[in-house]
């Protein structure tokens, strides 16, 4: 009979507790009993758990299940990934990004709850000499120094050009980057001949920029050559979520903007600084030799969640690969702290970075426009290097393809499919036999130093 007990009361009563015990398992944190190399016979492990960047590590302990967060901290930042099973356990990579140094490991289940911190020690991966990639050309002119967007220059200084002006000088600004149209159907009529005329009278440089979605591709690239025919010293492509999976159209969009403005007139590309995150987003398109020649990625640590150099470091690492010269776009928006701005600028100028900019021009405070007109300062030591992205069999999205179509040069038989897929492993694999290289199937720092030194196959 349907809710009734026909064993002893005892027999009764334990099994009423069973669900309450259960509950209160359920509500104990994550527990790390022990970190350990993969794989564990590592020579790098024999006296402590010594791993470099993007090399999986397995977790052991009690209440860990795939897909739980794995987060490594050091002190001034942290980066977190997913942890997954394999055949050896449960395991995680340290994702790119990460500082090479005494770095804290949790794991953490959804309600939030996290487990206890096991050490471990984050080496930096190796850097072929004497350079770890060739560069396809130096940042252009119009992106370098400090830059300052104007979204609506109405609520920038109130529009007025002497105000402007006066606050760009103050602050050490050399470009104003302005909006002049959003998507193929709005021009925006505050970008105009006379504005760009009277800002360049006053020494500044003048840059449009223009936000796409893709709908109509030949109509975005009409009213950016619009704005450059108004006189703008740069473009700037800004695609987002709206441009995931379009990557005829950007294309397109490309090639009709180049055909329009020329092929050395300088066209940045900005876009969310998480490559691995947005997958979809064609940069390998628009970061493509012949297209942008800047990468504006927006680094807005604040907004992310994450510090300066966590954020930077990731966005380093993730977008190294595509080679076009980074000039990030920092955040001087949602009260940052000034540290944090001159932070920013110290970490990207000892990156190497020739050019940043700001946004934005509406939304900065006067503690943020103070930090800006500071000298750059030093860091006390040197940055490490953030690592590369580390990809494998099952992976997908626009660094898998940026990959495979490296890979085509030396094995015509890889398809550009977006998808780590068995062809492009056997094809990495034996490229990694062909240079010498530990075969692995994986994308590690040496192995896409190597790859990037091969020619681009056609899209």
């Amino acid at each position: 009979m349907r809710g009734r007990c026909v064993l002893s009361l005892t027999a009764c009563v334990a099994g009423l507790l069973v669900p309450a015990n259960a509950d209160a398992a359920r509500k104990k944190a994550p527990e790390l009993t022990r970190i350990r190399c993969v794989p564990a016979t590592s020579a790098t492990c024999k006296a402590g758990i010594k791993v470099v960047v993007g090399k999986q590590l397995q977790l052991s302990g009690k209440r860990v299940v795939k897909g739980m967060r794995v987060s490594f901290r050091w002190t001034g930042g942290a980066l977190a990934t997913k942890l997954d099973r394999t055949r050896v356990g449960y395991v995680a990579r340290v994702p790119a990004g990460t500082r090479a140094g005494s770095v804290s490991v949790t794991v953490s289940d959804r309600a939030g709850r996290r487990s206890n911190a096991i050490k471990i020690t984050v080496t930096a991966p190796p850097r072929v000499a004497p350079t770890p990639a060739p560069q396809p050309g130096a940042l252009p002119e119009a992106f370098r120094g400090n830059g300052m967007w104007i979204w609506e220059l109405n609520r920038s200084d109130g529009g007025d050009l002497a105000s402007i002006v006066a606050r760009a000088r103050a602050a050490a600004i050399s470009t104003v980057f302005v909006k002049s149209s959003d998507g193929a159907g709005s021009r925006w009529a505050q970008f105009s001949p006379e504005l760009v005329a009277g800002l360049k009278a006053q020494g500044l440089r003048v840059c449009a920029w223009q936000f796409v979605y893709g709908n109509d591709p030949v109509g975005e690239a009409t009213l950016g050559a619009d704005a450059v025919a108004d006189g703008a010293d740069c473009l700037v492509v800004d695609a987002e979520g709206a441009y995931e999976n379009k990557y005829a159209q950007a294309a397109q969009y490309m090639g009709a903007l180049r055909a329009a403005v020329g092929p050395a007139y300088p066209i940045g590309f900005t876009s969310f600084p998480y490559v691995d995150y947005h997958s979809r987003i064609p940069y390998s398109v628009f970061l493509a030799p012949g297209a942008a020649n800047a990468n504006l990625p927006q680094v807005y640590w604040k907004d992310i969640g994450g510090t300066v150099d966590a954020v930077s470091g990731r966005t380093l690492a993730h977008n190294r690969i595509y080679g076009t010269p980074i000039a990030p776009i920092g955040q001087t928006y949602g009260s940052v702290p000034p540290e944090d701005i001159a932070r920013f600028r110290a970490l990207w100028a000892a990156y190497g970075a020739a050019g940043l900019s700001w946004w934005s021009w509406q939304a900065t405070t006067e503690p943020g426009w103070a930090a800006l007109a500071q000298p750059v300062g030093g860091l006390a030591l040197p940055p490490t290097d953030p690592g590369w992205p580390t990809l494998a069999k099952g992976n997908k999205g626009d660094q898998v393809l940026w990959l495979q179509r490296h890979l085509q040069s030396a094995d015509p038989s890889v398809a550009p499919t977006s998808t780590f897929d068995v062809a492009t492993d056997i094809a990495l694999r034996a490229f990694q036999t062909a240079r010498g290289l530990p075969v692995t199937g994986t994308t590690d720092a040496l192995t896409w130093q190597a790859v990037l030194s091969l020619p681009l196959a056609p899209g």
